[in-house]
Protein backbone atom coordinates (compact mmCIF):
# COMPACT_ATOMS: atom_id res chain seq x y z
CA UNK A 1 0.00 0.00 0.00
CA UNK A 2 1.39 3.40 -0.63
CA UNK A 3 -0.53 6.57 -0.91
CA UNK A 4 0.36 9.80 -3.08
CA UNK A 5 0.56 12.78 -1.12
CA UNK A 6 1.94 15.02 -3.27
CA UNK A 7 -1.13 14.63 -5.26
CA UNK A 8 -4.05 15.09 -2.44
CA UNK A 9 -2.08 18.04 -1.74
CA UNK A 10 -3.30 19.38 -4.96
CA UNK A 11 -6.54 18.00 -4.97
CA UNK A 12 -7.15 19.92 -2.05
CA UNK A 13 -5.68 23.16 -3.28
CA UNK A 14 -7.72 23.09 -6.60
CA UNK A 15 -10.59 22.58 -4.25
CA UNK A 16 -9.91 25.42 -1.87
CA UNK A 17 -9.61 27.80 -4.86
CA UNK A 18 -12.95 26.45 -6.69
CA UNK A 19 -14.45 27.01 -3.33
CA UNK A 20 -13.75 30.59 -2.87
CA UNK A 21 -14.83 31.30 -6.74
CA UNK A 22 -17.69 29.79 -8.57
CA UNK A 23 -19.90 27.36 -7.49
CA UNK A 24 -20.10 23.98 -8.54
CA UNK A 25 -24.12 23.22 -9.26
CA UNK A 26 -25.03 19.71 -10.74
CA UNK A 27 -28.20 19.51 -12.00
CA UNK A 28 -30.50 18.22 -14.75
CA UNK A 29 -28.17 19.97 -17.35
CA UNK A 30 -25.14 17.56 -16.27
CA UNK A 31 -27.17 14.49 -17.21
CA UNK A 32 -25.90 13.37 -20.44
CA UNK A 33 -22.93 11.28 -19.58
CA UNK A 34 -22.02 11.25 -22.88
CA UNK A 35 -20.27 15.19 -22.83
CA UNK A 36 -18.18 13.60 -20.58
CA UNK A 37 -14.38 13.08 -21.39
CA UNK A 38 -12.73 9.71 -20.78
CA UNK A 39 -9.71 11.76 -19.42
CA UNK A 40 -11.67 14.03 -17.01
CA UNK A 41 -13.39 11.07 -15.71
CA UNK A 42 -10.13 8.92 -15.28
CA UNK A 43 -8.70 12.40 -13.42
CA UNK A 44 -11.83 11.75 -11.06
CA UNK A 45 -11.01 8.23 -10.73
CA UNK A 46 -7.32 8.19 -10.07
CA UNK A 47 -7.43 11.79 -7.33
CA UNK A 48 -10.69 11.35 -5.69
CA UNK A 49 -11.68 9.32 -2.76
CA UNK A 50 -15.26 9.49 -1.78
CA UNK A 51 -16.94 8.86 1.19
CA UNK A 52 -20.98 8.81 0.47
CA UNK A 53 -23.46 8.61 3.40
CA UNK A 54 -26.88 7.95 2.94
CA UNK A 55 -30.06 5.72 3.61
CA UNK A 56 -32.25 4.35 1.20
CA UNK A 57 -33.51 7.23 -1.08
CA UNK A 58 -29.66 8.09 -1.14
CA UNK A 59 -29.12 4.41 -2.72
CA UNK A 60 -30.47 6.00 -5.61
CA UNK A 61 -27.23 7.28 -6.71
CA UNK A 62 -25.13 4.33 -5.52
CA UNK A 63 -27.76 2.28 -7.86
CA UNK A 64 -27.43 4.04 -10.80
CA UNK A 65 -23.73 4.10 -10.52
CA UNK A 66 -23.65 -0.27 -10.26
CA UNK A 67 -25.67 -0.73 -12.90
CA UNK A 68 -23.48 2.09 -15.32
CA UNK A 69 -21.45 -0.47 -15.38
CA UNK A 70 -22.49 -3.32 -17.27
CA UNK A 71 -24.54 -0.28 -19.64
CA UNK A 72 -21.64 0.96 -20.67
CA UNK A 73 -19.81 -2.27 -21.06
CA UNK A 74 -22.20 -3.36 -23.67
CA UNK A 75 -22.04 0.26 -25.70
CA UNK A 76 -24.96 1.80 -24.16
CA UNK A 77 -25.40 5.71 -25.04
CA UNK A 78 -22.99 4.68 -27.87
CA UNK A 79 -20.14 4.77 -25.30
CA UNK A 80 -17.08 3.41 -25.68
CA UNK A 81 -14.65 3.06 -23.21
CA UNK A 82 -12.65 0.44 -21.82
CA UNK A 83 -14.36 -2.70 -20.03
CA UNK A 84 -15.90 -1.66 -16.32
CA UNK A 85 -14.73 1.80 -16.48
CA UNK A 86 -17.16 3.28 -14.74
CA UNK A 87 -16.37 0.07 -11.47
CA UNK A 88 -16.58 1.57 -8.21
CA UNK A 89 -15.45 0.23 -5.18
CA UNK A 90 -14.15 0.58 -1.68
CA UNK A 91 -10.99 1.20 -2.10
CA UNK A 92 -10.21 2.09 -5.80
CA UNK A 93 -8.83 -1.25 -6.08
CA UNK A 94 -8.06 -2.46 -9.51
CA UNK A 95 -8.38 0.90 -11.57
CA UNK A 96 -12.19 1.63 -10.06
CA UNK A 97 -13.53 4.50 -8.47
CA UNK A 98 -12.95 4.86 -4.67
CA UNK A 99 -16.19 5.57 -3.01
CA UNK A 100 -16.80 4.13 0.40
CA UNK A 101 -20.76 4.04 -0.01
CA UNK A 102 -22.45 3.79 3.42
CA UNK A 103 -19.09 5.25 5.24
CA UNK A 104 -20.94 5.96 8.45
CA UNK A 105 -24.54 5.29 9.77
CA UNK A 106 -27.56 7.54 9.19
CA UNK A 107 -28.25 10.55 6.92
CA UNK A 108 -28.39 13.94 7.27
CA UNK A 109 -31.83 14.07 9.35
CA UNK A 110 -31.67 10.62 11.58
CA UNK A 111 -31.09 10.43 14.80
CA UNK A 112 -30.66 14.07 14.45
CA UNK A 113 -29.63 17.48 12.95
CA UNK A 114 -25.98 17.86 13.89
CA UNK A 115 -24.48 14.05 14.82
CA UNK A 116 -24.25 13.04 11.04
CA UNK A 117 -21.14 15.88 11.11
CA UNK A 118 -19.61 14.11 14.53
CA UNK A 119 -19.73 10.80 12.62
CA UNK A 120 -17.78 12.45 10.06
CA UNK A 121 -15.31 13.57 11.88
CA UNK A 122 -14.30 10.85 13.48
CA UNK A 123 -14.31 9.34 9.99
CA UNK A 124 -11.90 11.82 8.31
CA UNK A 125 -9.69 11.42 11.68
CA UNK A 126 -9.26 7.52 10.60
CA UNK A 127 -9.18 7.86 6.67
CA UNK A 128 -7.11 11.01 6.13
CA UNK A 129 -6.89 9.98 1.96
CA UNK A 130 -10.50 11.49 1.72
CA UNK A 131 -10.98 14.37 0.15
CA UNK A 132 -15.02 14.11 -0.87
CA UNK A 133 -17.45 13.55 1.14
CA UNK A 134 -21.34 13.46 -0.01
CA UNK A 135 -23.75 13.44 2.13
CA UNK A 136 -27.64 12.55 1.46
CA UNK A 137 -31.68 13.11 3.22
CA UNK A 138 -33.88 10.73 3.68
CA UNK A 139 -37.30 13.09 3.79
CA UNK A 140 -35.91 15.60 6.78
CA UNK A 141 -34.94 18.39 4.25
CA UNK A 142 -38.40 18.73 4.67
CA UNK A 143 -38.79 20.92 7.77
CA UNK A 144 -38.20 24.22 8.99
CA UNK A 145 -36.06 27.14 7.45
CA UNK A 146 -33.87 27.31 10.47
CA UNK A 147 -33.51 23.61 10.54
CA UNK A 148 -32.20 24.09 7.06
CA UNK A 149 -29.92 27.19 8.48
CA UNK A 150 -28.20 24.37 11.12
CA UNK A 151 -27.45 21.74 7.84
CA UNK A 152 -25.49 24.77 6.12
CA UNK A 153 -23.93 26.42 9.44
CA UNK A 154 -22.85 22.55 9.89
CA UNK A 155 -21.55 22.27 6.41
CA UNK A 156 -19.31 25.62 6.53
CA UNK A 157 -18.11 24.08 10.00
CA UNK A 158 -16.89 21.05 8.49
CA UNK A 159 -15.43 23.22 5.46
CA UNK A 160 -13.26 25.81 7.52
CA UNK A 161 -11.87 22.25 9.52
CA UNK A 162 -10.79 20.57 6.18
CA UNK A 163 -10.17 22.94 3.85
CA UNK A 164 -8.38 19.88 1.60
CA UNK A 165 -12.02 17.97 1.53
CA UNK A 166 -14.71 19.10 -0.94
CA UNK A 167 -18.46 18.80 1.08
CA UNK A 168 -21.56 18.62 -1.41
CA UNK A 169 -24.37 19.82 -0.62
CA UNK A 170 -27.79 17.97 -1.56
CA UNK A 171 -31.50 18.80 -1.95
CA UNK A 172 -33.91 17.01 -0.51
CA UNK A 173 -35.72 14.16 -2.87
CA UNK A 174 -39.45 15.51 -4.20
CA UNK A 175 -42.51 14.86 -2.13
CA UNK A 176 -45.56 16.16 -4.81
CA UNK A 177 -45.89 19.01 -3.37
CA UNK A 178 -45.41 21.25 -5.86
CA UNK A 179 -43.62 24.88 -6.30
CA UNK A 180 -45.73 26.03 -3.60
CA UNK A 181 -44.68 23.15 -1.04
CA UNK A 182 -42.50 24.06 2.01
CA UNK A 183 -40.20 21.30 0.55
CA UNK A 184 -39.32 23.28 -2.87
CA UNK A 185 -38.90 26.25 -0.56
CA UNK A 186 -36.24 24.53 1.79
CA UNK A 187 -34.78 23.09 -1.31
CA UNK A 188 -34.30 26.42 -2.83
CA UNK A 189 -32.77 28.14 0.42
CA UNK A 190 -30.06 25.56 -0.36
CA UNK A 191 -29.68 26.36 -4.00
CA UNK A 192 -29.35 29.80 -2.86
CA UNK A 193 -26.97 29.72 -0.26
CA UNK A 194 -24.48 27.26 -2.65
CA UNK A 195 -24.85 29.77 -5.55
CA UNK A 196 -24.23 32.77 -3.17
CA UNK A 197 -21.27 30.93 -0.94
CA UNK A 198 -19.32 29.31 -3.97
CA UNK A 199 -20.04 25.54 -2.72
CA UNK A 200 -20.93 22.42 -4.86
CA UNK A 201 -24.08 21.45 -4.88
CA UNK A 202 -25.73 17.95 -6.34
CA UNK A 203 -29.66 19.05 -6.66
CA UNK A 204 -31.15 15.29 -6.14
CA UNK A 205 -34.55 17.40 -7.11
CA UNK A 206 -34.00 19.15 -9.78
CA UNK A 207 -32.83 15.79 -11.13
CA UNK A 208 -35.98 14.22 -10.42
CA UNK A 209 -37.75 16.84 -12.22
CA UNK A 210 -36.80 16.69 -15.61
CA UNK A 211 -36.94 14.01 -18.21
CA UNK A 212 -33.87 12.85 -20.26
CA UNK A 213 -35.53 15.07 -23.39
CA UNK A 214 -35.44 17.67 -21.12
CA UNK A 215 -38.91 17.85 -20.71
CA UNK A 216 -39.49 20.02 -16.70
CA UNK A 217 -42.54 18.69 -14.86
CA UNK A 218 -41.65 20.86 -11.54
CA UNK A 219 -45.19 22.60 -12.10
CA UNK A 220 -47.44 18.78 -11.98
CA UNK A 221 -46.42 17.88 -8.64
CA UNK A 222 -43.62 15.40 -8.92
CA UNK A 223 -42.62 13.11 -6.55
CA UNK A 224 -39.62 11.03 -5.79
CA UNK A 225 -41.34 8.22 -7.91
CA UNK A 226 -41.41 9.98 -10.80
CA UNK A 227 -44.82 10.54 -10.56
CA UNK A 228 -46.62 13.70 -11.40
CA UNK A 229 -50.07 14.92 -12.16
CA UNK A 230 -51.42 14.48 -15.82
CA UNK A 231 -54.93 17.03 -15.53
CA UNK A 232 -58.01 16.58 -16.50
CA UNK A 233 -59.07 14.40 -13.54
CA UNK A 234 -56.44 11.70 -15.23
CA UNK A 235 -54.66 9.18 -12.46
CA UNK A 236 -51.26 10.29 -11.50
CA UNK A 237 -48.85 9.68 -14.44
CA UNK A 238 -44.84 8.90 -14.51
CA UNK A 239 -42.48 10.52 -16.42
CA UNK A 240 -39.73 7.51 -15.81
CA UNK A 241 -41.92 4.80 -17.43
CA UNK A 242 -43.50 6.76 -20.20
CA UNK A 243 -39.41 7.58 -21.28
CA UNK A 244 -38.88 3.97 -20.53
CA UNK A 245 -41.39 2.86 -22.64
CA UNK A 246 -40.87 4.62 -26.22
CA UNK A 247 -37.32 4.10 -25.81
CA UNK A 248 -34.62 1.36 -25.82
CA UNK A 249 -33.88 -0.67 -22.77
CA UNK A 250 -29.82 -1.19 -22.96
CA UNK A 251 -29.41 1.00 -25.41
CA UNK A 252 -31.38 4.57 -24.33
CA UNK A 253 -31.48 3.35 -20.62
CA UNK A 254 -31.03 0.25 -18.36
CA UNK A 255 -32.56 -1.42 -15.66
CA UNK A 256 -31.02 -0.95 -11.73
CA UNK A 257 -31.80 -0.70 -8.32
CA UNK A 258 -33.85 1.86 -8.07
CA UNK A 259 -35.25 1.95 -4.31
CA UNK A 260 -38.43 4.17 -4.34
CA UNK A 261 -38.29 5.15 -8.04
CA UNK A 262 -37.98 3.70 -11.39
CA UNK A 263 -34.28 3.01 -12.89
CA UNK A 264 -34.56 6.21 -14.94
CA UNK A 265 -34.03 8.18 -12.22
CA UNK A 266 -31.32 6.17 -11.06
CA UNK A 267 -29.69 6.44 -14.36
CA UNK A 268 -30.05 10.48 -14.27
CA UNK A 269 -28.40 10.13 -10.69
CA UNK A 270 -25.38 8.33 -11.96
CA UNK A 271 -24.66 10.43 -14.99
CA UNK A 272 -24.90 13.49 -12.80
CA UNK A 273 -22.56 12.08 -10.35
CA UNK A 274 -19.99 11.65 -12.67
CA UNK A 275 -20.62 14.94 -14.01
CA UNK A 276 -20.10 15.97 -10.21
CA UNK A 277 -16.78 13.79 -9.25
CA UNK A 278 -15.01 15.61 -12.90
CA UNK A 279 -16.15 18.52 -11.87
CA UNK A 280 -14.64 18.42 -8.67
CA UNK A 281 -11.40 17.00 -10.27
CA UNK A 282 -11.04 19.41 -12.86
CA UNK A 283 -12.56 22.48 -11.44
CA UNK A 284 -12.27 24.97 -14.08
CA UNK A 285 -11.20 27.70 -12.29
CA UNK A 286 -8.35 25.92 -11.39
CA UNK A 287 -7.67 24.68 -14.75
CA UNK A 288 -7.76 28.31 -15.94
CA UNK A 289 -5.01 29.36 -13.04
CA UNK A 290 -2.98 26.21 -13.88
CA UNK A 291 -2.74 25.75 -17.43
CA UNK A 292 -3.14 22.59 -19.56
CA UNK A 293 0.30 21.79 -19.18
CA UNK A 294 0.00 21.53 -14.97
CA UNK A 295 -3.37 19.93 -15.47
CA UNK A 296 -1.47 16.92 -17.57
CA UNK A 297 1.15 16.76 -14.95
CA UNK A 298 -1.33 16.04 -12.21
CA UNK A 299 -2.86 13.84 -14.42
CA UNK A 300 0.50 12.32 -15.30
CA UNK A 301 1.11 12.30 -11.24
CA UNK A 302 -2.30 10.70 -10.46
CA UNK A 303 -1.98 7.96 -12.67
CA UNK A 304 1.30 7.21 -10.87
CA UNK A 305 0.00 7.56 -7.35
CA UNK A 306 -3.23 4.88 -7.40
CA UNK A 307 -3.37 3.93 -3.61
CA UNK A 308 -4.49 0.68 -2.87
CA UNK A 309 -6.52 0.44 0.58
CA UNK A 310 -5.38 -3.07 2.92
Amino acid sequence: MYRCLVFSLLVGLTAAFDSSGAAILIDHDDTDITELSQEAMQMAKDGLHIAYGHTSYGSQLTGGLTGLVDFANGGGLGLALPNDFFAWNDGGTEGALDLHDYFVAGDLGSPDRTTWADRTRDYLAANSDVNVVIWSWEGQADTSEANIQVYLDVMDALEVDYPGVVFVYMTGHLVGTGLEGNLHLRNQQIRDYCLANGKTLYDFADIESYDPDGTYFGELYPDDSCDYDAGGGLPRANWATEWQDSHTEGVDWYTCASAHTEPLNANQKAYAAWALWTAIAVPEPSAHLLGSASLLTLFMIARACRRERP
